[in-house]
């Protein structure tokens, strides 16, 4: 049975970021969902299968695996026992992760892949889904929050160390209405902090609040 962390939080509050960094220190595997999807769609596209045959690709969900692991220190993802990392970017591949993640049997079938993967390994995960769908029973659950200001400041700061144009009120307004939309949610990360310790990092770099996760398995 594997060690499971699982953290949730807010919008801008760096939960990504923060998980795959925990991840790293423990030496644990980080539950890319993404890479997973992607995974799954290079499967459909080995089969033929174009975007769109929704038919098919719920056919398809039956017969494949998709696992997480690491190699030099580089997440690797093996789809049905095969490393298929290096496709993973691919435009076609991007496409049909897409448009087959909105199926819900392609959905429940990440569930699963991401359910059994918490039991056979060590995971950390982020997102919202985590508390109620994949690790309801993690041994560590974090809720990570922060004042709003703060998080749009760190955004402000991603897109600019990025060279993006962006305007620092606008990102506070989105992040802030998110917020609002996100408590009117059936399942909403605002709502999942019950049962996880509270991380307020308004004041804490991202290592300090790794530090205090890992601290919490201890």
């Amino acid at each position: 049975m594997g060690y499971n962390i699982a953290i949730d939080g807010p919008a801008g509050a760096g939960k990504s970021t923060i998980a795959k960094l925990v991840a790293k220190e423990l030496g644990f595997i980080y539950v890319d969902t993404g890479a997973m999807y992607r995974g799954l769609a290079v499967h459909f596209l080995k089969k033929g299968i174009v975007p769109g045959e929704v038919e098919k690709i719920e056919a398809a969900c039956e017969d494949a695996k998709v696992e997480l692991g690491y190699e030099n220190g580089v997440q690797q993802v093996y789809l049905n026992g095969e490393n298929i990392t290096s496709q993973l970017r691919e435009e076609a591949v991007g496409n049909m992760a897409s448009i087959s993640s909105a199926v819900p049997a392609v959905r429940a079938k990440l569930l699963n892949l991401q359910r059994n993967l918490a039991k056979e390994k060590d995971v950390v995960m982020d997102g919202r889904d985590i508390g109620t769908n994949v690790l309801p029973n993690a041994d560590v659950k974090v809720y990570l929050t922060a004042s709003v200001e703060c998080r749009a400041m760190r955004r402000f700061k991603e897109l600019e160390g990025k060279g993006e144009a962006c305007d620092f009120e606008q990102i506070r307004q989105d992040i802030q209405e998110r917020d609002e939309r996100d408590m009117t949610r059936e399942i909403a990360p605002l709502k999942q902090a019950e049962d996880a310790t509270l991380i307020d990092s308004s004041e804490m770099g991202i290592d300090d609040v790794v530090k205090a996760i890992i601290a919490l398995k201890k």
